[in-house]
């Protein structure tokens, strides 16, 4: 701890990115070896299936840490960039996948080439008090509006909602990723990295606490015909691990142990709920991934990867600036 407070900020950040790549090469290497070992002909095939899903997650982490390594890297003005790109790709995998009509062009044109760039230029030019109403309040009377002067009223609700609602959740949510970049905390300048690490790192192992105890524990659903796999117990347990893994990461943060706990499982916790609204949404357009192989929509699962960030950031963000405000 002594050495690591004697690096300059840029030092520390590149020590985490060591510490990160290497735990993926170890974790690379560990399945590499594991793949090798003999098993018996009737265990192979769920061994094969059980790699492939492991590969497939391991191969998802390496992309996510390379991004998070090329956002850094590229600076303010390129991390906004990158998550702007995954916005409109995101937002785009939402749309495809669910009913439009052509009166709606106006409207998805708008979300697309005006609120959405507007969004992240407010994020990189830091005007937080705009950025953070523009999409829920500008955008939300504007989007209507556009729909409207199309003169199409059929399930004129329905449809803006939609377009509202997958505006909200993959442009207004996403973008609060960058903004932890780029948010001044007094004593904490330079160090956005280690925030957005640390709501990623306590985010992920509640959901892998989640999925684990949803798999050792008898299932008690709480709404069966959304999911089968989600109930409170599992819940708890994810929550709760991810506010112990809160607790052993405060260092990096500028919390103290137990406000980073409380941190930790709020944010684990909202983008547990988060998944689980998405998987509503899932289930209500008939699609059991976002990612649709059976035709060509240009939808590839990034909205399955990225839904419980777009739930966890904006109120990870928002809890955080208003704290640190408090004591300024």
């Amino acid at each position: 701890m002594r050495w690591l407070k004697t690096l300059s900020t840029s030092e520390q950040v590149a020590a985490l990115f060591v510490v990160l790549f290497g735990m993926l090469i170890l974790v690379s290497i560990g399945s590499l070896l594991w793949s090798l070992r003999e098993r018996a002909e009737q265990e192979q095939e769920d061994f094969q299936q059980r790699r492939a899903r492991f590969r497939h997650e391991l191969n998802m982490v390496w992309v996510g840490a390379c991004l998070f390594w090329a956002a850094w890297v590229s600076g303010p003005v390129g991390a906004t960039l990158l998550f702007g790109v995954f916005s409109f790709l995101a937002f785009r995998e939402f749309i495809t996948l669910l009913h439009t009509r052509r009166a709606d062009h106006r409207g998805l044109i708008l979300a697309f080439f005006v609120i959405l760039p507007l969004q992240y230029v407010l994020v990189g030019t830091r005007h937080f008090d705009l950025f953070s109403v523009l999409i829920p309040v500008y955008g939300f009377l504007a989007i209507p509006v556009a729909s409207a002067l199309a003169d199409d009223p059929a399930r004129f609700l329905e449809r803006n909602a939609k377009i509202q609602w997958g505006i909200m959740v993959c442009v207004y949510g996403l973008s609060h990723a960058p903004a932890l970049l780029l948010l001044d905390i007094p004593h904490y300048e330079g160090r956005g990295a280690f925030l957005l690490f640390f709501l990623v790192a306590v985010v992920a192992c509640g959901q892998i606490a989640q999925q684990v105890a949803t798999g050792k524990m008898r299932a008690r659903p709480v709404a069966r015909h959304i999911s089968r796999s989600f109930s409170m117990r599992a819940w708890w347990i994810g929550v709760f691990t991810a506010a112990f893994v809160g607790a052993l990461l405060y260092w990096i943060t500028p919390f103290k142990a137990g406000q980073a706990a409380i941190a930790a499982l709020v944010a684990a916790g909202c983008g547990s709920f988060g998944a689980f609204v998405m998987q509503a949404l899932k289930r209500d357009a008939g699609i059991n991934a976002w990612g649709n192989r059976s035709a060509i929509t240009g939808a590839v699962g990034l909205l399955d990867r990225i839904s419980v960030m777009c739930f966890a950031a904006p109120v990870f963000f928002h809890s955080v600036r208003w704290y640190f405000s408090k004591l300024t």
